[in-house]
């Protein structure tokens, strides 16, 4: 007996992908037989290749002509059910686009854009803090009664020169430059692992290579997200900031610590306890997308990281 068919609807980018997993898994596992199909940019579609809970993925491209034909593919489906986790406009449009007979979202007042709500015929207000089991409330708004706190993800593949002995990761680069811990901070905490016999590895895309190349002290790693997760599972520990491969860490269970500024770690934290969070009493929670360095990152100091990083590797 054929079960419904499932559109979820999680264009980007990688941490939220991550937090969007559990969810996924739940909706899946809640409807036997069903066809779950995601829409995610061709971008970040490695993130959930081989996924058990995902029977198949429709990349979408940023093009008028690239959003045509996936309109048509999309009503060829002929979806019953459509979840938008991401609440903008452009992905309630894909969810709109499927003529699903049932299209489930965030409420108004919890979409990242107000006008996404328009276009769906169940709005879902959450009661929960973090990211992730906010999710879980819009999968159970759209029906699903099982959740499945799953993240599976992909084994990776190698890119990249990594060190022969242990290592710890860290990714400097965010989407937002005041969530970004300092980079002079990076080597400080280079020489003190050192003394642990631990390499702190950088890890950047190409494009941003060019701040990482002259910092002493760290070794540089440039891969695409294959080669992060590779780069994340045989790390010893991470260092991360609020962004997708802080997330990805926590997915893995990986130990390490995570230092949060102007973001609520409550909300968007890691998951799991593998991870510390270090915050300044004096953060004060904001999600403005400002150019500079937030004031409470800088107060996280090297020394601060390298012994909560003992600690967790302890």
């Amino acid at each position: 007996m054929a079960g419904p068919r499932i559109l979820v609807v999680r264009l980007g980018a990688m941490g939220d992908i991550v937090h969007t997993l559990p969810a996924v898994a739940t909706l899946k596992h809640s409807f036997p037989h069903s066809q779950l199909v995601w829409a995610i940019e061709r971008k970040w579609a490695g993130l959930i290749e081989g996924n058990p809970f995902v029977d198949e993925v429709f990349e979408v491209e940023r093009s008028l002509a690239g959003f045509l034909a996936l309109r048509r593919r999309l009503r060829e489906r002929r979806f019953d059910l459509a979840v938008d986790f991401q609440g903008l406009i452009k992905s309630a449009l894909v969810a709109a686009a499927s003529r699903a007979e049932k299209i489930c979202g965030p409420h108004q007042s919890q979409a990242r854009e107000r006008l996404a709500a328009l276009f769906y015929s169940t709005k879902v207000q959450a009661r929960a803090a973090h990211i992730i089991d906010r999710h879980l409330e819009v999968a159970a708004g759209a029906g699903a009664s099982n959740v499945v706190r799953a993240f599976p993800l992909p084994l990776g593949e190698p890119q990249g020169r990594l060190p022969e002995g242990p290592f710890v990761l860290a990714c400097p680069m965010a989407g937002w430059p005041s969530k970004q811990w300092p980079l002079e901070f990076y080597p400080r905490l280079g020489r003190r692992l050192k003394e642990r016999n631990l390499v702190l590895v950088l890890n950047a895309p190409p494009q941003s290579l060019g701040a990482l190349a002259n910092l002493p002290d760290v070794a540089v790693h440039c891969s695409a997200v294959s080669g992060l997760i590779d780069a994340t599972r045989r790390a010893a520990a991470v260092v991360g900031i609020d962004s997708g491969p802080l997330h990805l860490a926590a997915a893995l269970g990986k130990p390490g610590v995570a230092v949060f500024g102007p973001t609520d770690p409550a909300r968007n934290g890691p998951c799991g306890e593998s991870i510390r969070v270090l915050r300044s009493a004096n953060a004060v929670t904001s999600y403005k997308r400002r150019k500079e360095i937030d004031r409470s990152m800088r107060e996280i100091t090297p020394d601060m990281v390298f012994e909560a990083l003992t600690g967790a590797l302890a």
